[in-house]
């Protein structure tokens, strides 16, 4: 009986590292051992024609420019773009120097995705003294110019981050998406009960009005879930939607494949290589272990990010599961009891065309986690 294609499902994400250098020092990147260790990628884009000849030729192809902090290398996101001009594009980048990217260099990418922290005292908290203004404005330059979306990714640590923070983005963005840091000691009691309040405030204005979309990606992602539970299943062909066990390949600098950009620093992780032309299956996979299935949460959730369920369940790492896993899936249960409080059916429903149809189609969707 044949092998299974190391890519589930009919299209692939190419998570291309055009760096691991990066311009700022955020805290939670103070003891990565694979930031700034490599620079430039390495391999030559023949080896890269080649890689998607030989593995990916039936596929359709999206391409994500990463790092570090990918603007460092504009050259490598020139030659990639102009190489394949039929792929997608998405730019994921902390922001601050998006004044570097030429006007046709924007105009073909479908998203941008800038990563802050909240608001501007919590994000320069993390970043630096002055990111979030500098960042604010570099995205306000480039508005009108990209050919897509702008996305906030917000990295929700702190248990002080507010709804009025989270709100104000959409003053600069489209979108706005948000991960539960994965964090020991972040999920306190006292920061349990600060970001539920927070979710539930987000989800009452989410449903606030049957005639206007708030665009917070993972509100939106659930609700389609829900509504419409075949597209939970379509996109990632029913695994998680993280994407780390089915189509998207990050690749280092050195041509390394790995399932998750927060697990290239572990080599029996690596499941490809550009250079040597091989790709295997991912080994983030679901496992017998992990009790995701049972979860009353499972339908709209697939599992969120398969990193943290490999390192609970299959690592058996008990601090992990106890400090991070559990208390992020109590919150992902949370936010989809919130939302059920508000008759998402119902709501559909009574939502104009246009509005659903964006709720069960955004672009978007493929770019981000979508479970928070």
């Amino acid at each position: 009986m044949p092998s299974l294609h190391p890519i589930i499902g009919n299209r692939v994400e190419l998570n291309l590292f055009t760096t691991l250098r990066c311009n700022l020092k955020c805290t939670y990147c103070s003891e990565s051992k694979v930031v700034n260790s490599q620079g430039k990628p390495s391999y030559s884009l023949e080896a890269l024609d080649r890689f998607i000849r030989t593995h990916l030729d039936r596929h359709e192809k999206y391409v994500t420019f990463y790092g570090g902090e990918p603007t460092l290398n504009v050259e490598f996101m020139e030659q990639v773009m102009q190489r394949y001009p039929h792929f997608r594009f998405q730019l994921q980048t902390n922001g601050t120097l998006l004044h570097r990217l030429p006007d046709h260099l924007l105009a073909k990418l479908s998203n941008v995705l800038v990563s802050v922290d909240g608001g501007e005292a919590i994000t320069d908290g993390f970043r630096g003294k002055g990111v979030y203004r500098r960042v604010v404005n570099r995205v306000g330059g480039i508005r009108g110019k990209v050919g897509g979306s702008l996305t906030a990714r917000v990295t929700w640590g702190s248990e002080d981050t507010s709804f009025e923070e989270l709100d104000e983005l959409l003053q600069t963005f489209d979108y706005v998406y948000w991960q539960f840091v994965q964090s020991d000691g972040a999920y306190s009691e006292e920061a349990m009960a600060k970001k539920k309040q927070v979710l539930t405030q987000l989800v009452q204005r989410f449903f606030a009005s049957n005639d206007t979309l708030y665009p917070f990606i993972p509100l939106m992602g659930i609700v389609r879930n829900k509504v419409l539970p075949s597209r939970a299943i379509e996109q990632c062909s029913g695994h998680a939607q993280c994407r780390a066990s089915t189509h998207i390949l990050n690749v280092l600098p050195d041509g390394s494949i790995f399932p998750c950009p927060d697990m290239t620093d572990d080599t029996g992780m690596q499941h490809g290589s550009v250079t040597e032309n091989w790709l295997a299956r991912s080994p983030l996979q679901p496992h017998p272990d992990m009790p995701c299935q049972s979860c009353d949460a499972y339908a709209f959730c697939r599992g969120n990010c398969m990193k943290n369920l490999h390192v609970a369940y299959v690592r058996k790492d008990d601090s992990y599961r106890r400090n991070v896993v559990e208390p992020v899936c109590e919150l992902v249960k949370f936010l989809g009891e919130e939302i059920d409080r508000h008759d998402p059916r119902g709501w559909f429903a009574r939502a104009p065309l246009g509005l659903r149809d964006v709720i069960a189609n955004c672009e978007v969707y493929e770019y981000v986690e979508v479970m928070p």
